[in-house]
């Protein structure tokens, strides 16, 4: 066993050692494309999405140096027809870029050698196990001749690929030179058809649109905007999440919260792999994305503002979907034009999920919420800054009774771009609450027309468990009178779906005169 060359079945053992979520069903969409045109697959998908996982799984299979019968026999892909045709039946190339990058670095070499690393590696680990291939230099002569002398071909399987177009973005020598590399090995009519079984390569962002990254535009591509037939392994499904919920005796309707919120066509829901199971073994609930590098980004991207950007993340905050066209971002993490390659970044990196049918983003979940919310109480953010200032004196008048003041501060949103454009009806005046209430969202759950009693209430804030604050139920009028949404509140009872709920109950009614154009407000405070 090498470092690259047939590295066996050590790295998915250990997977099977912890909690592992059957995703060998991979395995049968790989099997299917193995010798066929369509067997160079590129997998696009945010950090701790699984990535690794799935291309250590697929190490495990395909590698002739080991026998991996029993690892598999007992899971899905044990009980389908495809095994065992291709198991431990092929040579294994398995690079892992990002750690191969760290290893140049940790010699205190450039990024530049990453080529010269990765070919000798190789080179090196088919010469230890062919010792008569010594005096063949090229790393693709190796590769060639070692699968004629062992009658295998190869699968290769790139985990993050593109981490040197990351790293080396500003160094195009050193990107093409890579890319001729890739180019050599899967664009090459004298070596892809003779000598490469598959490849499964894993990135963050999808292939470029400019041709520039012409050396793997053969490659069928998955992404996390369309997955296709790779959907149900591109996270944890909701099936799986019940699983585990049970299993380990979690409240799946907290997970579920915290965590899901990347919906697609025929799965579902699909959740993130890495914070569930840090959240399982931990048993706390909580944002797992400060521990990973890419939040560190979020911040640059809010910051370039590009057309109303941040209005857009106001409203992505306060539960609105935004629309989005993402046919014009390049791929890359430099070209942004407008706001739209911005937002359409932040689905690639995790932020945002995207429905393909409406073309529109959310805010998948409270944790990545929380680390919006981090983000915008940085002061350099004036605007946004500014109105959580405001959003924060809003919910203290609130909570003190000021019902002037929480009158006058609607007002003033009500003025701000964060409001719509046309004020001009109770739609209107809810959108403009909502987004005055922004700084609710890490401390509340917000439900929207929820039934409650003989009636919907307009806009409902949940206290979490963990705090003291009271139940806020908002009921909105307009052209009426502030005392009609209380008479309201009390006579379709809002507060009686707040089963098993003791505490404090703030019922709040704003209403909006069109003729005098202000807005008057009633507090009252009550017990349940």
């Amino acid at each position: 066993m090498g470092n690259y060359l047939n590295p066996g079945r050590t790295g998915f053992e250990e997977i099977l050692g912890g909690r592992y979520i059957d995703k060998t069903g991979l395995i049968e969409i790989i099997d299917k494309r193995v010798n066929k045109p369509d067997k160079l697959v590129c997998v696009s998908r945010p950090r701790r999405f699984g990535k690794s996982y799935a291309a250590k799984m697929l190490s495990a299979y395909y590698d002739c140096s080991c026998d991996s019968r029993e690892l598999f026999a007992n899971l899905k892909i044990g009980e389908l027809e495809c095994f065992p045709e291709n198991l431990n039946s092929f040579n294994v190339v398995v690079l892992d870029i990002a750690a191969i990058i760290s290893r140049v670095k940790r010699k205190k070499k450039g990024v530049n050698r990453i080529v010269e690393e990765i070919s000798e590696g190789i080179r090196r680990d088919i010469i230890t196990e062919e010792p008569s291939l010594q005096a063949v230099e090229d790393v693709t002569d190796c590769i060639e001749k070692y699968a004629e002398i062992t009658g295998r071909k190869f699968v290769f399987i790139i985990d993050e690929w593109d981490a040197v177009i990351r790293e080396a973005k500003d160094d195009d020598k050193t990107q093409e030179a890579y890319l001729d590399l890739l180019r050599e090995w899967f664009k090459n009519a004298n070596f892809t058809p003779k000598y490469v079984a598959a490849a499964y390569m894993t990135g963050i962002l999808p292939i470029k649109k400019d041709g520039s990254q012409s050396a793997i535009s053969d490659f069928k591509e998955y992404t996390i905007l369309d997955p296709g037939v790779l959907t149900e392994y591109t996270g944890f499904t909701e099936k799986e999440i019940e699983f585990l919920c049970k299993e380990n005796n979690i409240d799946f309707s907290l997970v579920k919260q915290w965590y899901d919120g990347y919906d697609f066509d025929k799965i579902g829901s699909v959740y993130n792999p890495y914070s569930v199971m840090e959240t399982i073994e931990s048993g706390v609930l909580e944002s797992h994305w400060q521990k990973t590098s890419v939040a560190e980004n979020l911040i640059t991207y809010i910051n370039m503002n590009m057309n109303g950007l941040q209005e857009d993340i106001i409203k992505l905050l306060s539960d609105e979907p935004v629309k989005v066209n993402t046919r014009s971002f390049k791929n890359d993490f430099e070209s942004f034009a407008t706001k739209d390659d911005v937002l359409t970044i932040l689905i690639h990196l995790g932020y945002l999920s995207y429905d393909k049918k409406t073309e529109k983003v959310r805010i998948p979940n409270r944790e990545v919420k929380q680390e919006f919310e981090d983000i915008l109480r940085h002061p350099e953010h004036t605007r946004l800054f500014n109105l959580i200032k405001t959003s924060e004196k809003l919910l203290e008048d609130t909570l003190a009774g000021n019902e002037e003041a929480v009158a006058a501060a609607i007002e003033k949103i009500r003025e701000t771009n964060y409001a719509p454009q046309y004020y001009n009806n109770e739609q209107a005046l809810r959108y403009a609450v909502k987004f005055a209430y922004i700084v609710c969202v890490d401390r509340f759950l917000k439900i929207e027309e929820m039934p409650s009693g003989r009636g919907l209430a307009d806009i409902v804030f949940i206290p979490d468990i963990n705090t003291a604050y009271p139940v806020i139920i908002i009921e909105l009028k307009w052209d009426k009178d502030a005392e009609d949404g209380l008479d309201q509140i009390n006579e379709k009872r809002y507060e009686a779906v707040l089963s098993g709920y003791s505490g404090e109950v703030l019922k709040v009614a704003i209403n909006y005169d069109t003729n005098s154009k202000i807005h008057n407000c009633r507090i009252v405070r009550s017990k349940i």
